[in-house]
């Protein structure tokens, strides 16, 4: 499959994303796009992250944009000093995907582009080099103002006292992740530290992975437990029995927390904030971050002071108000971000002298699962899918949840059963892989619809 975009940005196989398409890919975001005169560069982990960036950069100097060489450092890190300085920005990341896979992410000087932007892109492509000349700059101080960023809004007694265990694994914030937990006043404790990329995809942990992360909460007599996806714009946070706390569940309290009135995040999110009363306004939007982006710039179009926020089922979470941390302020950044949720509800649960464990109960209980299938390719799932909301009889052969009470195509298909159950399949934006989430009564319901449904899908489409 050639590279393509997805939910976030150009991805594809790294044998496909010849010098050639990237140089290609690189003019045309140039050409149909504002950069404010330069490109804050920036890369993963993985090892054709560096090359590929090499590409990139050549391309914008023979294109007359100035490059800022920000390094490794995590996606919205590198968004934070592209918006502050009003520039462009393009992060060489495939996210959570195996390591023969890479892409390019691309923001605007107000952030992320949109899907017209990618329009846009697609009609620029074939261009010749402009044949310019720019110049080339150190952007390594990103990294040091976004932590910064949290230091300032929560302070260094934030977290004080407590013993965090980082599983650093090939995530591009590993260093990070243990400064700021530093600085706020914890005990890092650094675990699993890799030289080969790890495809760690926070929003479908395996049990192999989540028993070790329970066995490491145990040895080490952790309070909490942290991590990110590779490139860090995705959460992962279990509490001190090694429980992974799911990311919609991080985003509902990192909102509340917050103070946010009004919530965007995609219809597979957690519905059990339709029911909280700290939000006057849900908005549940298709599933990826320009969609639930779209929603809070439409939110604060109508109203500029909108306490808005959004959050996707994965945890990436994006600030879209001046909020008031512990210690100061954070300004918006409306971009997936990796540390906020992570941060955000262990302060919280510090300052109500609870433990993780304890502040996630006061939500109301409504449990969520997702996992996946691998190597499906999208056309498959995309008519399987279809067949499936066509046809009620191939519906009620297909699921195992009890009698169907409605369904839901915003995104995919999401049903919901008289049980209270959901089964909501989708094909990835970014992979060749089809998705299941899953809502019932308890997690272990959750986790048994969702493992279900993937033997059925395997089955039905392998």
């Amino acid at each position: 499959m050639p590279p393509k975009f997805g939910t976030s940005g150009l991805r594809g196989l790294v044998t496909e994303l010849t010098d050639d398409l990237v140089a290609d890919y690189t003019r045309a975001f140039l050409a149909a796009c504002p950069h404010g005169g330069a490109l804050h560069l920036g890369r993963d982990l993985r090892p054709s992250s560096p090359d590929i960036a090499a590409v990139v950069a050549r391309t914008a100097l023979a294109e007359g944009v100035d490059v800022i060489d920000c390094g490794a450092l995590a996606t919205p890190a590198l968004a934070l000093s592209s918006l502050h300085a009003g520039q462009a920005a393009l992060m060489v990341t495939g996210s959570h995907i195996p390591a023969d896979r890479n892409g390019l992410k691309f923001y605007v000087p107000n952030g992320e582009i949109s899907k017209e932007d990618e329009i846009a892109i697609g009609a620029h492509l074939g261009r010749d080099s402009a044949g310019l000349d720019a110049a080339e700059a150190d952007g390594s101080a990103a990294v040091t103002a976004y932590l910064a960023r949290y230091v300032t809004g929560f302070g260094p007694a934030a977290l004080a006292g407590l013993r965090i265990g980082i599983y650093q694994h090939s995530s591009v914030a590993r260093d990070l992740m243990v400064d700021v937990i530093k600085a706020l006043g914890a005990e890092p404790v650094a675990l699993a530290r890799s030289d080969v990329f790890i495809p760690v995809d926070t929003e479908a942990l395996d049990p192999q992975t989540r028993g070790m992360l329970a066995g490491w909460c145990t040895e080490h007599n952790l309070d909490a437990l942290i991590s990110t996806d590779g490139d860090a714009d995705r959460p992962m946070v279990a509490d001190k029995s090694g429980t992974v706390v799911l990311g919609d569940v991080l985003g509902a309290l990192t909102a509340r927390s917050l103070g946010a009135t009004v919530l965007c995040t995609p219809v597979s999110s957690n519905s059990m904030v339709l029911g909280m009363d700290d939000f006057a306004t849900v908005h549940l939007t298709r599933i990826g971050s320009p969609y639930v982006i779209a929603a809070m710039e439409s939110t604060l179009t109508a109203d500029p002071a909108a306490k808005v926020v959004g959050y996707e089922a994965n945890g990436g979470f994006l600030l879209g108000f001046d909020a008031e941390g512990v210690a100061g302020t954070l300004a918006p950044l409306m971009t997936r971000d990796c540390l906020l949720p992570i941060i955000a509800p262990l302060a919280a649960a510090k300052a109500a002298g609870q433990s993780l464990a304890d502040l996630v109960a006061t939500l109301p209980a409504c449990f969520t699962a997702a996992d996946r299938i691998a190597g499906i390719p999208t056309e498959v799932s995309n008519s399987f899918i279809a067949q499936l909301t066509q046809d009620a009889a191939a519906r009620a052969a297909f699921f195992e949840a009890g009698a169907e009470q409605g369904i839901d195509t915003t995104d995919g298909l999401r049903v919901t059963f008289t049980s209270g159950a959901v089964v909501h399949l989708r094909p990835s934006g970014n992979a060749p892989e089809c998705r299941c989430y899953a809502e019932g009564p308890s997690a272990g319901i959750a986790q048994s619809l969702v493992q279900t449904h993937l033997k059925k899908l395997q089955d039905s489409l392998g």
